[in-house]
């Protein structure tokens, strides 16, 4: 039997993962980094969600919020594949950098990138809870200790509706992976005297790094965790497909589950557990690659002399920094 660690324990680690994607989020968004902001918000928008849930729902399985249970499961559903999606996003950029020899990109050719991003680190998660939902079999459940979490049928439809989109998408996310790595190997000595990778970019060595490092890592846990999932459910027995009427025939009905009854079932607890303490971990992954860089400290630095100055304390800085905005320039994602 497996103990999980004390759910207060979580909820203070997920309000900390919370904070790790909001602090860097404004410079980020402001450099127009559509993969990395899309992987902060539902990083660190999952973070919130589950650290309410986990407060909310503290020794309690009481259905008190119908609405917000289901936008909670429905959000919990759609990471599933918005991570995913979103260190796709992130991978398909570098790779345009790396093959692109010639001027930088047009108005135009930016434009339509932020479009394919956003179709693909936003689209392709709701047409995860599209197809959720053929496979779900309650509206949510309630575990005590916990808070909402939907309802999949184990059945064979599952598998290609529910489960396989992170594999299917971090292979994806691969080739692009060994793609880069193949044209970074190619010009590995024009990296490393070029300030930015790509004219147009705006993406220095140490950003480009980063991002492979962020992306791969993603990809290194999604194809693995992904694939441990789909046999975890065909190990667990997959029922056989009935009809829409049969797997939804108690739809309504919502299932409380007290913490020690779902906290002595192995599967239970390695299913609920693993899904919201891997969320925890992208969040410190992402921060460590972004939140302790030179960029970032540079953006604090500035926000340290922003509000000394507001508070009548006077601060001495060899910055280029000023009060009334950002001189500091992030090179990042054009």
């Amino acid at each position: 039997m497996i103990s999980p660690p004390p759910n207060e324990l979580f909820t203070a680690f997920s309000f900390i993962g919370f904070l790790m994607c909001a602090i860097p989020f404004y410079w980020h968004f402001q450099a127009r980094n559509v993969g990395t902001c899309l992987y902060m918000a539902w990083t660190g928008l999952g973070c919130l969600i589950l650290c309410i849930d986990s407060i909310v729902w503290n020794k309690n399985m009481v259905n008190r919020a119908p609405v917000y249970c289901d936008i909670s499961t429905r959000f919990q559903i759609a990471l599933n594949s918005a991570l995913p999606a979103c260190s796709l996003c992130i991978q398909r950029r570098l790779y345009k950098c790396t093959t692109v020899t010639t001027g930088g990109a047009t108005r135009e050719e930016k434009r339509r990138d932020v479009v394919i991003d956003l179709l693909i680190g936003i689209g392709i998660p709701i047409l995860q809870v599209v197809a959720q939902h053929v496979v779900s079999g309650r509206r949510y459940l309630i575990f005590e200790d916990y808070g909402p979490a939907h309802h999949t049928v184990s059945t064979p439809a599952a598998i290609p509706l529910f489960y396989a989109w992170p594999v299917a998408i971090g292979t994806v996310s691969f080739f692009y992976c060994v793609m880069n790595i193949y044209h970074l190997y190619r010009r590995k000595r024009q990296f490393k005297d070029m300030p930015v990778i790509s004219s147009g970019s705006g993406i220095n060595r140490s950003i480009y790094i980063r991002l492979m490092l962020l992306s791969s890592v993603e990809i290194l846990g999604t194809i693995p965790l992904g694939s441990y999932w789909i046999s975890f459910a065909v190990k667990q027995g997959l029922r056989k497909w009935g009809s829409w009427a049969d797997v939804h025939s108690h739809y309504s009905v919502i299932r409380q589950i007290p913490s020690i009854v779902w906290k002595h079932n192995y599967p239970s607890v390695v299913g609920l557990e693993l899904t919201r303490w891997s969320l925890v971990l992208c969040a410190f992954l992402f921060f460590a690659f972004f939140g302790l860089a030179e960029e970032a400290w540079k953006h604090y630095r500035l926000v340290y002399t922003s509000l000394a100055n507001r508070l009548g304390y006077s601060t001495s800085s060899n910055t280029t920094c000023s009060s009334n905005g950002y001189a500091v320039q992030l090179t990042a994602l054009a």
